[in-house]
């Protein structure tokens, strides 16, 4: 014979795993129709919106979509900030200031943050956690918090088929070239030619191909 209680106590911890199952099939469910797509009334306020593209539920804060333009085939993963403007309702002096090519992939918890031009090409790629920004804060005014001063933006270019790998910040003025590696925590500020791979901070080429010699290190 089973003890006392003994069967409401299966019963119980069957009950919180269906329940548990229930749950996870829920959100998964709302992250599938959560995300945004093209066809979408959101996708809709996007400059523009390339088919088989996606933003995937949940975001961690979207505005000025219509001075975002993302390319055919490319996936903004999920917990991703783009903000376009200074601020919702904000009407930047430039279109897009936010372009993304086809193909991409930003990884999860990723921010993407333009007052004026960001520009990325075609197949880049990202890990997680990457931060991309062509704004910075001033401070010439020593009776206000930094926080309430903004220095001049300065575009940024992030070329086609670059690696940018997981924590990799990516601050205003920087050039990324084609097909060039970022190891992962790097802080670009400057140029990194195509075809290279750079680390640190700030990030620095520790070798880069050269035609009919191959890998050079630097």
């Amino acid at each position: 014979m089973q003890p006392p209680g003994a069967s409401r106590g299966i019963i119980g911890r069957r009950g919180r795993a269906a329940l548990a199952t229930l749950l996870q099939r829920g959100w998964d469910e709302l992250g599938r129709r959560a995300t945004i797509g093209p066809g979408q009334r959101r996708a809709q306020a996007f400059g523009h919106f390339g088919d088989g593209s996606a933003i995937v539920f949940p975001v961690a804060a979207l505005y000025g979509e219509p001075y975002i333009h993302i390319g055919a085939g490319t996936v903004v993963g999920p917990y991703t900030t783009l903000s376009a403007g200074v601020m919702p309702g904000h009407v930047p002096d430039h279109d897009p200031v936010i372009s993304i090519g086809a193909r991409c992939v930003i990884g999860k918890g990723s921010g993407i943050v333009g007052h004026r031009s960001i520009e990325i090409g075609d197949d880049v790629w990202t890990g997680h956690h990457v931060y991309v920004t062509d704004a910075n804060h001033g401070y010439e005014d020593t009776s206000l918090p930094p926080g309430l001063q903004f220095a001049a933006p300065r575009p940024v270019v992030i070329r086609s088929g670059a690696w940018l790998g997981h924590g990799t910040v990516v601050l205003p003025g920087a050039t990324i070239g084609r097909n060039v590696v970022i190891g992962a925590g790097s802080i670009v500020t400057g140029t990194i030619p195509d075809y290279s791979v750079a680390v640190g901070n700030p990030a620095r080429v520790v070798r880069h191909h050269v035609e009919g010699k191959g890998w050079v290190k630097v």
